[in-house]
């Protein structure tokens, strides 16, 4: 008998976590414009979208370690609350220094709460649907990732900043009050680390090391792409070039479960092998668009394989590592994800500034060719058959 997912708890947790990106989402866009108002320059922006990621990513070990250590949901409020007073003082700072040291607040209770939700929702997934599971739960991101920067500019455009703030700010308040409703399960009592190893023991977990590696070599690609898409753009003449980033969104919401279906009965080879040529092909084709038409293809085979291969490779992970290892196991993952991020837009940049836009891109589509050897050397130097869906689970 096929295994519940959508128990009243995974869709409160779904549902929370879709406050929370939402509240995040619509800053994207309008915060580099309140930098702006204040007397920021470029430098200014790029240094507060810098900040923000660094922060994400140095807090992430500790919080997986914690998460493990005293429980999921206290480590979850912590989180949502610095969140909470990080959106809240934006409104009210007063310079571009005081935005740049409540981004640092902010990127600490970004790493926090992203971790701990990755995390607890891990422990609702039953195994068998675990893939499926991870990739509907990767809706709630995807759908703020989609909606929230244009809703944001709206209201940004039509009511100014002192309405954006608190809208954000109470997206992040029903988050923190959905999660209040979530039952976690506990963790074994056999194998908890809750209070029982060294804090700093679980900073780290060496099972999720290896498609934490392979989720860089995709991330890295995504970090160039958004970064100089709207240059890349301008470079060649197409004005609208939002559309790419709604029609990747479509196909990330579209392909997720499916892929999750096909790594829950197939495994990881049946997902990761198919992705990294639909990412390949989508930047090529990007590096050659021209027209509105060619940035959609590129967007939708993009967007197929992001889809496909983020969720598959956070779900494999999980699979890796006993449940009480699964908040060091995730934030592994997702120190990795920021770091394939921020490498990416870093760069990348003088890649471009020395050839063009189209080369860099076309540069970068190399990243998902390491991608393929390195995970067709993981499976010949395991001695795992690259048919044998089962087998190359471990």
């Amino acid at each position: 008998m096929k295994e519940k997912l959508w128990t009243k708890d995974f869709v409160l947790l779904s549902l929370a976590n879709l406050f929370q990106f939402f509240g995040f989402q619509m800053l994207v866009p309008t915060l580099p414009v309140y930098v702006t108002q204040h007397g920021g320059n470029q430098t200014d922006v790029g240094l507060i979208t810098g900040i923000f990621t660094i922060f994400a990513l140095l807090i992430r070990p500790f919080t997986g370690a914690a998460l493990d250590w005293t429980g999921r949901k206290r480590v979850l409020v912590v989180g949502l609350l610095l969140n909470l007073c990080a959106i809240v003082s934006y409104g009210i700072a007063p310079s571009v220094l005081s935005i740049l040291l409540t981004r640092i607040l902010h990127g600490v209770g970004w790493g926090i709460s992203t971790t701990a939700y990755g995390t607890i929702a891990s422990d609702l997934i039953p195994p068998s649907r675990r893939g499926e599971g991870m990739g509907y739960f990767g809706f709630s991101s995807t759908l703020a990732m989609a909606v929230a920067p244009l809703m944001g500019i709206g209201i940004l455009n039509r009511f100014g900043f002192g309405l954006l703030f608190p809208i954000a700010a109470a997206s992040t308040l029903l988050s923190l009050a959905l999660t209040q409703l979530v039952r976690i399960p506990a963790l074994p009592e056999n194998g908890a680390t809750v209070g029982t190893k060294p804090f700093w023991a679980g900073l780290f977990e060496r099972k999720a090391l290896f498609p934490s590696f392979l989720v860089i070599f995709v991330t890295f690609t995504y970090g160039g792409l958004v970064s100089f898409l709207p240059l890349f753009g301008n470079e060649i003449g197409i004005a609208n070039i939002g559309w790419f980033f709604t029609v990747n969104a479509l196909f990330l919401l579209v392909v997720r479960p499916v892929a999750g279906i096909l790594f829950d009965r197939k495994g990881p080879f049946w997902v990761l092998m198919p992705g990294a040529w639909f990412g390949m092909a989508g930047l090529l084709v990007l590096s050659y668009a021209s027209t509105l038409g060619g940035l959609v293809l590129a967007a939708m085979l993009y967007g197929i394989a992001f889809g496909a291969i983020q969720p598959t490779l956070q779900a494999w992970l999980i699979q890796r590592v006993p449940p009480q290892k699964r908040g060091s196991a995730t934030a592994t993952f997702f120190s990795a994800f920021d770091l394939g991020i921020g490498s990416g837009a870093m760069l990348l940049g003088p890649i471009a500034g020395l050839t063009s836009f189209a080369v860099m891109y076309r540069l970068t589509a190399l990243c998902f060719v390491v991608f393929l050897l390195v995970y067709l050397g993981y499976a010949a130097a395991k001695n795992l058959p690259s048919r044998s869906s089962k087998k190359l689970r471990t």
